[in-house]
């Protein structure tokens, strides 16, 4: 006992929300219950809503099907997708904390090169608690790490930063591919471990993973949305990179930073590439239109809050991007759903109905 009372204080416990999507029992919890325990979890089921999903004892967490999702949302619960890791983003929505950090279910603790587990989120942490360099590129990455500064050269006036909106952390072992590059490279696996902390420059897009990721809920939480994807529509698998095309534009817009690079996640199996590549069939193609889109997109200066470039963005995508297929339509209009269910959730009186039905775990 008097070793546990000198345990540090988890980073952030009290702000910071950890949401999970799953189809399956949260058996990998397990491992991560030195770093993890200490948090809210807020976990979102996807498919069958009767499956009984089993989580750790000893986790404070929330689970939410998609009976909660229909009961919480109601008409505006169509925005959120179905058979998709795309339903997490309901888990930002009814969260309550300034942080946000999403790990998938077959992400494990990874180990750096000395052989310690890495404590992803803490590592995202300091990442979000600590200013980003969008506007002019430090040689030695991020400044604001332990042992690096600002290089000589690097303006005096841009030295302050920008806060940092969103932490994108990396994986070893499975990387994140498409599956024509699975398919090319099926047993290819990375064990590159770069000690590097990167702010992505302003006006330059990245493809965003999901599955390793932290951001500042108040800072751009109503962007990160996660599209319509899986059950009933014509595209799965660019949920994330579809939330990051959106987060970076509107990043950039209101003058905030994106990192990348640490921490590292030990992703520990393949989803199949033929599946994926059902899949990722039309986003293959339309990307080639979609990255001109948002590499071009442009937000007014009336625009200043996250909602109002998010909704601007969602005429665009309507107008641009419409007649590429009606599905971008859909998305658009989907796009302002979202945006409207977040608002009536994120109001002083909207504590009433987001709790789940089957209540909260103790810890």
């Amino acid at each position: 006992m008097a070793e546990a009372s000198h345990k540090p204080v988890p980073l952030l416990k009290d702000e910071l929300d950890i949401v999970i999507p799953t189809i399956r029992n949260l058996d990998f919890l397990e491992m991560w219950r030195p770093f993890f325990q200490s948090y809210h979890l807020i976990i979102v089921q996807d498919g069958d809503p009767t499956k009984v999903i089993k989580v750790p004892e000893g986790f404070d967490y929330e689970l939410y099907n998609r009976n909660d999702i229909n009961r919480i949302l109601g008409p505006k619960a169509s925005c959120i997708s179905f058979k998709d890791s795309a339903c997490r983003c309901f888990g930002y929505m009814v969260s309550k904390k300034k942080y946000i950090y999403t790990i998938d279910d077959d992400c494990f603790v990874a180990k750096d090169p000395s052989g310690k587990d890495i404590n992803a989120l803490e590592q995202h942490i300091k990442n979000l608690l600590t200013p980003s360099t969008p506007h002019f590129f430090n040689t030695l990455y991020d400044p604001y790490r332990e042992g690096a500064d600002f290089v000589r050269g690097y303006p005096f006036s841009l030295r302050e930063g920008a806060p940092t909106a969103v932490s994108h952390g990396l994986w070893l072992n499975i990387p994140d591919y498409d599956a024509p590059t699975q398919l090319v490279k099926p047993r290819e696996r990375n064990t590159r471990y770069v000690d590097a902390v990167l702010t992505i420059p302003k006006g330059t897009l990245f493809p965003m993973c999901g599955m390793n990721l932290a951001f500042d809920r108040e800072l751009i939480g109503p962007a990160m949305y996660f599209g319509l994807m899986g059950d009933g529509q014509p595209i799965g698998r660019y949920d994330d990179m579809w939330a990051g095309w959106c987060i970076k534009v509107i990043s950039d817009h209101l003058g905030l930073g994106v990192k990348t690079g640490l921490p590292y996640i030990w992703h520990s199996k393949a989803s199949n590439p033929f599946v994926n590549l059902k899949k990722e069939y039309k986003g293959i193609f339309w990307q080639e239109d979609i990255i001109p889109f948002f590499q071009s997109a442009t937000l007014s200066k009336d625009s200043t809050s996250v909602q109002q470039c998010y909704i601007e963005l969602s005429k665009q995508v309507k107008e641009k991007l419409g007649p590429i297929d009606p599905y971008f339509t859909k998305l658009g209009d989907a796009m302002v759903t979202w945006i409207e269910a977040w608002d009536e959730l994120n109001t002083p009186s909207d504590a009433k109905s987001s709790k789940p039905a089957n209540g909260v775990a103790a810890k």
